[in-house]
């Protein structure tokens, strides 16, 4: 292949796909994405559930205000009863997925 200009058209498409072969083989095969994935979806459910408590203790503590015409009193209770409720389940998913991790690093290392 001297030069490209003065190569026939089937010519450059067979060099063409002989580089685009070699390529191919010299990428690596294995997926990151699905590992990225899982790890960020954890991620997403951890900030979900911190979320959900502090709505759910937004919404009890202005009901129960507007009920009893006090309106902060309950409010601000139960934002930090609902935050507090979401820090829970926050470090409770927290647990579960290291113990999920340090099963799979257990099982994927036998007994090293």
């Amino acid at each position: 292949m001297s030069d490209p200009e003065k190569l026939s058209e089937t010519e450059r498409m067979k060099a063409f796909e002989e580089r685009l072969a070699r390529a191919k083989q010299a990428a690596p095969t294995e997926n990151h994405m699905k590992k990225d994935y899982s790890q960020a979806q954890h991620a997403w459910r951890m900030v979900t559930e911190l979320v959900a408590g502090l709505l759910i203790g937004f919404v009890i503590g202005y009901g129960l205000d507007y009920a009893f015409g006090t309106m902060p009193i309950f409010l601000v209770i139960f934002i930090f009863l609902g935050f507090a409720a979401g820090v829970r389940t926050v470090i409770g998913s927290a647990q579960e997925l290291q113990k999920k991790l340090l099963a799979n690093d257990a099982g994927k290392h036998g007994d090293d």
